[in-house]
């Protein structure tokens, strides 16, 4: 449960995604990730029942693999292996971001250079994720309690000021939440669901450690159920909080969907700065969190891989002491410094940064959904054949609202560089291979 919320970083997607429904549903942003909720429980559905039959370090690979062949397996797996390759550099990335942010607003630097904050970052996640794994999964966990404590300790405030009638604006508590605005269509609806699926993204972690948890196939299930629950009461309460608090006429509707940071906005408005600089620590906190997620299963992945002959065998060399990927966490650690010193080299801005990485990421784990969606309805009885179908319709919608209509560059080049990786693991599987035949 630890590495799938881990993963899903809970408090970075509060800190950032909350504006895109703001934008486009108003007042009634916290709808998008009621629906968002709903949606996410149908894909998860397959990997639920999946996850309950197999265990593997290799994840969506074993997973899709038992249901629908080693081929098929494969391709899931690859997809899957795309998003988690560049998911670290993404909360190294954001690492960067709330560094910078947190030095501003302590007064201590202004305009820091985030390369080296970045590099902290990246020595953080990935000596952790070399430990034991029940020191990671433990770094986890205690990550983002603290973030996630401290957010609700904000959102407590805001709701104690609102309700007090001492807000900043005027604002009060209201049922205006539930107010869709007049005009609003059901495409709008639909889209700014999809900001609020993505904040789920990373649920399914929990599988690739299916080979070192306890009694996993029952485990691992429940881990990823809990993941999607925590969320969904996390995020629909938050959203309202942030939603109130801004308030629910168009000048703080306007506010809200304009913020680049609304926690540390909200943090000071109704608190101080000085809570704005620990909302800083508390998102610096969760994205190490992230980052460990996602190096951590990278690596099992690339295990997994290498120990079934897809890749290089020397990807199955585990440290001797603490039992970790070390090999694994090479590549992955080395993967991504290469990236962010390019674009440190470039002048791209980190928070830039960190959308181009989380955009790749995001278009292949939108694949991997299908694929075992798909996998999960050739393989689950006809009784519940329904569920996997509608994750299937919910992955394929959210995928393509991410591409259509063709967004702005460079954003209408990653589903290019998404579909040359599909194709390389094509490639991989093309060659007549006996092996490939028991997953």
């Amino acid at each position: 449960m630890s590495v799938s919320i881990g993963v899903m970083a809970p408090t970075l997607a509060m800190s950032i995604t909350g504006v895109e429904p703001a934008r486009l549903l108003g007042r009634a942003a916290p709808l998008a990730y009621v629906f968002a909720a709903v949606g996410v429980a149908l894909v998860a559905y397959g990997f639920v029942r999946l996850s309950g039959e197999v265990a593997s370090a290799g994840s969506v690979y074993a997973f899709v693999g038992h249901a629908a062949g080693a081929r098929t397996g494969f391709m899931a797996g690859w997809a899957l292996l795309g998003t988690y390759l560049v998911f670290p550099a993404v909360s190294i990335a954001a690492f960067a971001v709330f560094g910078r942010a947190f030095l501003n607003h302590a007064g201590i630097a202004a305009n820091a250079p985030w390369q080296p904050l970045a590099l902290v970052g990246w020595v953080l996640v990935f000596g952790i994720a070399s430990r034991d794994v029940r020191t990671a999964t433990r770094s986890l966990l205690a990550f983002e309690t603290v973030a996630v404590v401290l957010i609700l300790g904000l959102m407590a405030v805001i709701v104690i000021r609102l309700a007090g009638g001492d807000a900043p604006g005027g604002q009060t508590l209201s049922f205006d939440v539930l107010d869709v605005p007049a005009g609003t269509s059901a495409s709008t609806l639909a889209l700014a669901a999809t900001a609020g699926f993505l904040s789920f993204a990373g649920f399914e972690s929990a599988g690739s450690f299916g080979e070192e948890a306890t009694r996993p196939t029952e485990r691992v299930p429940r881990a990823i159920i809990a993941a999607i629950a925590f969320g969904a009461v996390f995020y629909i309460a938050c959203s309202t909080v942030q939603t109130l608090g801004f308030g629910t006429n168009r000048a703080g509707v306007a506010a809200f969907a304009g913020s680049a940071a609304p926690l540390g906005d909200l943090a000071r408005l109704y608190v101080g700065r000085g809570m704005a600089s620990l909302l800083d620590l508390v998102a610096i906190v969760s994205a190490i969190g992230a980052g460990l997620g996602c190096a951590s299963v990278a690596a099992r992945m690339l295990f997994a891989l290498g120990r079934d002959h897809h890749l290089p065998s020397g990807l199955v060399r585990v440290s001797q002491t603490t039992g970790a990927p070390v090999a694994g966490l090479l590549v992955v650690g080395t993967l991504d410094l290469v990236g962010l010193i390019a674009f440190g080299i470039a002048g791209t801005q980190p928070m830039n940064v960190f959308f181009y990485f989380a955009t790749v990421g995001v278009l292949s784990l939108l694949v991997m959904y299908t694929l075992a969606n798909v996998a999960a309805a050739r393989h689950l009885r006809r009784r519940e054949v329904a569920f996997p179908v509608l994750g299937f319709v919910v992955a394929l919608y959210t995928l393509y609202r991410n591409v259509w209509p063709v967004p702005d560059f460079p954003f209408d080049v990653f589903p290019y560089v998404v579909a040359a990786w599909l194709a390389a693991g094509l490639l991989l599987t093309s060659r007549p291979r006996p092996d490939l035949e028991t997953p």
